[in-house]
């Protein structure tokens, strides 16, 4: 399980995404993207996550 949310990364924003760790990527992936114009590489989110662990 993996957990990650904007307010985390300096965003002033609630968005929070919580599950399988492929998952999670993708979601927060496509929202940082859509919403904040922010790609992040998949090795990227998983770099976060498993600091976080």
């Amino acid at each position: 399980m993996a957990k990650l949310q904007c307010r985390d990364y300096g965003f002033d924003c609630d968005f929070v995404v919580e599950g399988e760790v492929e998952s999670v990527i993708t979601q927060f992936g496509n929202h940082t993207n859509d919403e904040h114009g922010i790609e992040y590489s998949k090795e990227a989110l998983m770099q976060i996550i498993l600091r976080k662990s």
